[in-house]
Protein backbone atom coordinates (compact mmCIF):
# COMPACT_ATOMS: atom_id res chain seq x y z
CA UNK A 1 0.00 0.00 0.00
CA UNK A 2 1.13 3.55 -0.63
CA UNK A 3 -0.91 6.34 0.89
CA UNK A 4 -0.58 9.98 1.86
CA UNK A 5 -1.13 9.28 5.58
CA UNK A 6 0.89 6.11 6.18
CA UNK A 7 -0.27 3.05 8.09
CA UNK A 8 2.54 0.69 9.16
CA UNK A 9 2.69 -1.00 5.73
CA UNK A 10 2.63 2.22 3.78
CA UNK A 11 4.81 5.05 2.57
CA UNK A 12 6.38 7.37 5.11
CA UNK A 13 7.36 10.83 3.94
CA UNK A 14 9.35 13.78 5.18
CA UNK A 15 9.52 17.20 3.46
CA UNK A 16 12.15 19.27 2.00
CA UNK A 17 15.84 18.50 2.03
CA UNK A 18 18.77 18.98 -0.29
CA UNK A 19 20.85 15.97 -1.36
CA UNK A 20 24.25 14.75 -0.21
CA UNK A 21 24.65 13.03 -3.55
CA UNK A 22 24.66 14.84 -6.89
CA UNK A 23 20.99 14.15 -7.45
CA UNK A 24 18.29 12.26 -5.59
CA UNK A 25 17.22 8.90 -6.87
CA UNK A 26 14.05 6.89 -6.44
CA UNK A 27 16.20 3.78 -6.55
CA UNK A 28 16.67 1.71 -3.43
CA UNK A 29 19.01 3.31 -0.92
CA UNK A 30 20.25 2.33 2.54
CA UNK A 31 17.88 3.05 5.44
CA UNK A 32 18.39 6.49 6.94
CA UNK A 33 19.45 6.63 10.57
CA UNK A 34 19.24 9.90 12.47
CA UNK A 35 21.99 11.19 14.69
CA UNK A 36 21.21 10.51 18.31
CA UNK A 37 20.17 14.09 19.01
CA UNK A 38 18.48 14.83 15.70
CA UNK A 39 14.91 14.91 16.93
CA UNK A 40 15.29 15.08 20.69
CA UNK A 41 15.26 18.85 21.16
CA UNK A 42 12.90 21.48 19.85
CA UNK A 43 14.22 23.20 16.75
CA UNK A 44 14.64 26.96 16.67
CA UNK A 45 11.85 28.70 14.75
CA UNK A 46 12.40 32.20 13.41
CA UNK A 47 9.76 34.82 14.30
CA UNK A 48 7.07 35.54 11.74
CA UNK A 49 8.39 39.08 11.31
CA UNK A 50 11.55 37.61 9.78
CA UNK A 51 9.54 36.52 6.73
CA UNK A 52 7.85 39.90 6.41
CA UNK A 53 11.28 41.52 6.18
CA UNK A 54 12.51 38.81 3.80
CA UNK A 55 9.49 39.32 1.55
CA UNK A 56 10.05 43.06 1.42
CA UNK A 57 13.71 42.52 0.52
CA UNK A 58 12.98 39.95 -2.18
CA UNK A 59 9.65 41.10 -3.54
CA UNK A 60 7.93 37.87 -2.48
CA UNK A 61 4.71 39.75 -1.82
CA UNK A 62 4.17 39.81 -5.57
CA UNK A 63 4.17 36.01 -5.81
CA UNK A 64 1.07 35.14 -3.84
CA UNK A 65 -2.53 36.17 -4.03
CA UNK A 66 -3.91 36.29 -0.50
CA UNK A 67 -7.31 35.27 -1.82
CA UNK A 68 -6.01 31.72 -2.37
CA UNK A 69 -6.21 31.13 1.37
CA UNK A 70 -9.97 31.54 1.53
CA UNK A 71 -12.37 28.67 0.91
CA UNK A 72 -15.86 27.82 2.10
CA UNK A 73 -18.09 24.82 2.73
CA UNK A 74 -21.81 24.45 3.05
CA UNK A 75 -23.32 24.35 6.52
CA UNK A 76 -24.19 20.71 7.24
CA UNK A 77 -25.88 19.22 10.25
CA UNK A 78 -24.07 15.88 10.46
CA UNK A 79 -21.55 16.18 13.28
CA UNK A 80 -18.70 14.60 11.33
CA UNK A 81 -19.06 17.30 8.69
CA UNK A 82 -18.94 20.14 11.21
CA UNK A 83 -15.35 20.97 10.41
CA UNK A 84 -13.12 23.26 12.43
CA UNK A 85 -12.30 26.56 10.77
CA UNK A 86 -8.94 28.29 11.04
CA UNK A 87 -8.69 31.62 9.22
CA UNK A 88 -11.16 30.61 6.53
CA UNK A 89 -9.84 27.08 5.94
CA UNK A 90 -11.53 23.90 7.16
CA UNK A 91 -9.90 21.11 9.17
CA UNK A 92 -11.25 17.81 10.43
CA UNK A 93 -13.68 17.78 13.34
CA UNK A 94 -12.23 17.13 16.81
CA UNK A 95 -13.37 13.53 17.11
CA UNK A 96 -11.73 11.14 19.54
CA UNK A 97 -7.94 11.51 19.61
CA UNK A 98 -7.54 12.13 15.88
CA UNK A 99 -5.20 15.04 15.17
CA UNK A 100 -4.49 15.79 11.52
CA UNK A 101 -2.73 19.02 10.60
CA UNK A 102 -3.61 19.72 6.95
CA UNK A 103 -6.76 21.34 5.63
CA UNK A 104 -9.53 19.16 4.20
CA UNK A 105 -11.15 21.60 1.79
CA UNK A 106 -11.35 21.61 -2.01
CA UNK A 107 -8.03 23.34 -2.57
CA UNK A 108 -6.21 20.81 -0.38
CA UNK A 109 -7.96 17.92 -2.14
CA UNK A 110 -6.67 19.17 -5.48
CA UNK A 111 -3.16 19.23 -4.04
CA UNK A 112 -3.63 15.68 -2.72
CA UNK A 113 -4.68 14.48 -6.19
CA UNK A 114 -1.42 15.77 -7.63
CA UNK A 115 0.56 14.29 -4.75
CA UNK A 116 -0.99 10.89 -5.40
CA UNK A 117 0.41 11.13 -8.93
CA UNK A 118 3.82 12.03 -7.46
CA UNK A 119 3.72 8.94 -5.28
CA UNK A 120 2.97 6.62 -8.19
CA UNK A 121 5.75 8.20 -10.24
CA UNK A 122 8.21 7.66 -7.39
CA UNK A 123 7.52 3.92 -7.20
CA UNK A 124 7.51 3.36 -10.95
CA UNK A 125 3.86 3.89 -11.80
CA UNK A 126 2.70 1.24 -9.35
CA UNK A 127 0.08 1.35 -6.64
CA UNK A 128 1.99 -0.92 -4.25
CA UNK A 129 5.29 -2.75 -3.88
CA UNK A 130 4.23 -5.64 -1.67
CA UNK A 131 4.28 -9.02 -3.47
CA UNK A 132 0.53 -9.39 -3.36
CA UNK A 133 -1.27 -12.25 -5.05
CA UNK A 134 -3.95 -10.18 -6.70
CA UNK A 135 -5.80 -13.31 -7.80
CA UNK A 136 -6.51 -14.21 -4.18
CA UNK A 137 -7.13 -10.80 -2.60
CA UNK A 138 -10.73 -10.27 -1.56
CA UNK A 139 -10.61 -7.14 0.59
CA UNK A 140 -8.26 -4.16 0.86
CA UNK A 141 -8.31 -1.57 3.66
CA UNK A 142 -6.79 1.87 2.95
CA UNK A 143 -6.26 3.54 6.33
CA UNK A 144 -5.93 7.31 6.05
CA UNK A 145 -7.33 7.32 2.53
CA UNK A 146 -7.43 11.12 2.29
CA UNK A 147 -9.49 12.06 -0.75
CA UNK A 148 -9.54 8.42 -1.85
CA UNK A 149 -7.31 8.64 -4.93
CA UNK A 150 -5.32 5.51 -4.16
CA UNK A 151 -8.39 3.48 -3.18
CA UNK A 152 -10.21 4.56 -6.34
CA UNK A 153 -7.28 3.61 -8.58
CA UNK A 154 -6.88 0.25 -6.84
CA UNK A 155 -10.58 -0.52 -7.15
CA UNK A 156 -10.51 0.40 -10.85
CA UNK A 157 -7.54 -1.87 -11.50
CA UNK A 158 -8.89 -4.78 -9.44
CA UNK A 159 -12.68 -4.68 -9.83
CA UNK A 160 -13.19 -8.01 -8.03
CA UNK A 161 -11.65 -6.73 -4.80
CA UNK A 162 -13.68 -4.96 -2.12
CA UNK A 163 -11.76 -1.78 -1.27
CA UNK A 164 -12.52 0.16 1.91
CA UNK A 165 -11.03 3.58 2.61
CA UNK A 166 -11.17 5.25 6.03
CA UNK A 167 -10.21 8.76 7.09
CA UNK A 168 -10.92 11.30 9.82
CA UNK A 169 -12.63 13.54 7.23
CA UNK A 170 -15.33 12.37 4.79
CA UNK A 171 -13.86 14.33 1.87
CA UNK A 172 -13.67 11.55 -0.67
CA UNK A 173 -15.05 12.28 -4.12
CA UNK A 174 -18.60 11.10 -5.02
CA UNK A 175 0.57 12.79 2.39
CA UNK A 176 5.38 18.05 2.16
CA UNK A 177 6.53 16.13 4.49
CA UNK A 178 8.30 18.29 6.75
CA UNK A 179 11.58 16.85 7.99
CA UNK A 180 14.14 19.11 6.42
CA UNK A 181 17.66 17.89 5.78
CA UNK A 182 20.70 19.24 3.92
CA UNK A 183 22.66 18.04 0.91
CA UNK A 184 24.84 20.15 -1.28
CA UNK A 185 24.21 23.18 0.91
CA UNK A 186 21.71 24.74 -1.50
CA UNK A 187 18.98 24.60 1.15
CA UNK A 188 20.41 27.16 3.55
CA UNK A 189 19.95 27.05 7.29
CA UNK A 190 17.12 29.38 8.34
CA UNK A 191 15.77 29.48 4.79
CA UNK A 192 12.02 29.09 4.38
CA UNK A 193 12.34 25.39 3.54
CA UNK A 194 14.62 24.83 6.52
CA UNK A 195 12.10 26.51 8.79
CA UNK A 196 9.24 24.51 7.22
CA UNK A 197 10.67 21.32 8.64
CA UNK A 198 11.39 22.83 12.04
CA UNK A 199 7.86 24.18 12.35
CA UNK A 200 6.43 20.71 11.72
CA UNK A 201 8.85 18.98 14.07
CA UNK A 202 7.98 21.33 16.93
CA UNK A 203 4.28 21.24 16.13
CA UNK A 204 4.31 17.46 16.18
CA UNK A 205 5.90 17.42 19.62
CA UNK A 206 3.28 19.86 20.92
CA UNK A 207 0.36 17.63 19.84
CA UNK A 208 2.02 14.28 20.43
CA UNK A 209 2.18 13.37 16.72
CA UNK A 210 5.52 12.49 15.12
CA UNK A 211 6.69 14.11 11.90
CA UNK A 212 10.01 12.27 12.08
CA UNK A 213 8.83 8.72 11.43
CA UNK A 214 11.67 7.92 9.02
CA UNK A 215 14.67 8.90 11.17
CA UNK A 216 12.92 7.46 14.23
CA UNK A 217 12.35 4.10 12.49
CA UNK A 218 8.65 4.11 13.39
CA UNK A 219 7.41 2.07 10.43
CA UNK A 220 9.61 -0.99 10.87
CA UNK A 221 9.12 -0.97 14.64
CA UNK A 222 5.35 -0.87 14.18
CA UNK A 223 5.45 -3.71 11.67
CA UNK A 224 7.54 -5.84 14.01
CA UNK A 225 5.27 -5.04 16.96
CA UNK A 226 2.27 -6.13 14.87
CA UNK A 227 3.91 -9.49 14.21
CA UNK A 228 4.95 -9.05 10.59
CA UNK A 229 7.96 -10.99 9.24
CA UNK A 230 10.08 -10.74 6.08
CA UNK A 231 9.99 -6.98 6.47
CA UNK A 232 11.43 -4.96 3.59
CA UNK A 233 12.37 -1.28 3.56
CA UNK A 234 12.82 0.83 0.43
CA UNK A 235 14.06 4.41 0.67
CA UNK A 236 13.35 7.14 -1.86
CA UNK A 237 14.45 10.70 -2.34
CA UNK A 238 11.77 12.76 -4.06
CA UNK A 239 12.98 16.02 -5.66
CA UNK A 240 11.08 19.29 -5.33
CA UNK A 241 11.20 21.46 -8.45
CA UNK A 242 12.76 21.21 -11.88
CA UNK A 243 16.43 21.05 -10.85
CA UNK A 244 17.20 17.33 -11.53
CA UNK A 245 18.89 16.57 -14.86
CA UNK A 246 17.42 13.07 -15.11
CA UNK A 247 14.12 13.33 -17.09
CA UNK A 248 12.24 10.94 -14.78
CA UNK A 249 13.35 12.77 -11.65
CA UNK A 250 12.59 16.12 -13.28
CA UNK A 251 9.02 14.98 -13.98
CA UNK A 252 8.61 13.88 -10.36
CA UNK A 253 10.04 17.20 -9.20
CA UNK A 254 7.66 19.18 -11.41
CA UNK A 255 4.62 17.41 -10.04
CA UNK A 256 5.91 17.67 -6.48
CA UNK A 257 6.37 21.40 -6.92
CA UNK A 258 2.84 21.65 -8.32
CA UNK A 259 1.53 19.67 -5.35
CA UNK A 260 3.04 22.09 -2.86
CA UNK A 261 2.30 25.28 -4.77
CA UNK A 262 -1.34 24.31 -5.24
CA UNK A 263 -1.96 24.79 -1.53
CA UNK A 264 1.07 25.82 0.54
CA UNK A 265 -1.15 27.60 3.04
CA UNK A 266 -3.33 24.53 3.55
CA UNK A 267 -0.29 22.54 4.67
CA UNK A 268 1.28 25.11 6.97
CA UNK A 269 -1.66 27.18 8.28
CA UNK A 270 -2.57 24.95 11.25
CA UNK A 271 1.01 24.41 12.51
CA UNK A 272 1.92 28.08 12.05
CA UNK A 273 -1.27 29.26 13.75
CA UNK A 274 -0.45 26.99 16.68
CA UNK A 275 2.75 28.98 17.29
CA UNK A 276 0.92 32.30 17.12
CA UNK A 277 1.27 33.42 13.51
CA UNK A 278 -1.48 35.49 11.87
CA UNK A 279 -3.02 34.58 8.48
CA UNK A 280 -1.10 37.45 6.90
CA UNK A 281 2.18 36.17 8.31
CA UNK A 282 1.43 32.68 7.00
CA UNK A 283 0.77 34.14 3.55
CA UNK A 284 4.12 35.93 3.54
CA UNK A 285 5.95 32.80 4.70
CA UNK A 286 4.20 30.76 2.00
CA UNK A 287 5.42 33.27 -0.59
CA UNK A 288 8.99 32.75 0.61
CA UNK A 289 8.60 28.95 0.36
CA UNK A 290 7.15 29.29 -3.12
CA UNK A 291 10.02 31.49 -4.26
CA UNK A 292 12.58 28.95 -3.01
CA UNK A 293 11.01 25.89 -4.64
CA UNK A 294 10.85 27.79 -7.94
CA UNK A 295 14.59 28.45 -7.76
CA UNK A 296 16.47 25.75 -9.77
CA UNK A 297 19.64 26.52 -7.81
CA UNK A 298 18.03 25.15 -4.64
CA UNK A 299 18.21 21.35 -4.78
CA UNK A 300 15.62 20.31 -2.24
CA UNK A 301 14.00 16.92 -1.86
CA UNK A 302 12.15 14.93 0.78
CA UNK A 303 12.65 11.39 1.98
CA UNK A 304 10.07 8.64 1.70
CA UNK A 305 10.21 5.07 2.91
CA UNK A 306 8.05 2.12 1.87
CA UNK A 307 7.92 -0.69 4.42
CA UNK A 308 6.07 -3.92 3.79
CA UNK A 309 5.99 -7.42 5.25
CA UNK A 310 3.75 -10.41 5.73
CA UNK A 311 1.99 -12.08 8.58
CA UNK A 312 3.64 -15.38 9.54
CA UNK A 313 1.95 -18.55 8.34
CA UNK A 314 0.02 -20.25 11.12
CA UNK A 315 0.54 -23.97 10.98
CA UNK A 316 -2.56 -26.18 11.13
Amino acid sequence: MAGETPPPTSTGSNLPTSPKSKSPSPEKSPPHHADSGETSALAEILPAQHWVVAAEENGADNIDDASTIASSTASLTTSILEYRRIHGRTFHHEIGNASYWASNDTQQNESMDIYHHVQTLVIGGKLFLSPLDTEKIQKVLDIGTGNGSWAIDFADEYPNVEVIGTDVSPIQSAWVPPNLKFDDGSVKENSAQDQWGKIYTNFGKSIGRSFTIIPDGVQRAAMEAAGFVDIHEIDYKTPIGTWPKDPHLKEIGQFTQLTIETDIEGYILYPATAIGWTPEEVTVFAACVRREIRNPDIHSYYRQKVVYGRKPVVEG
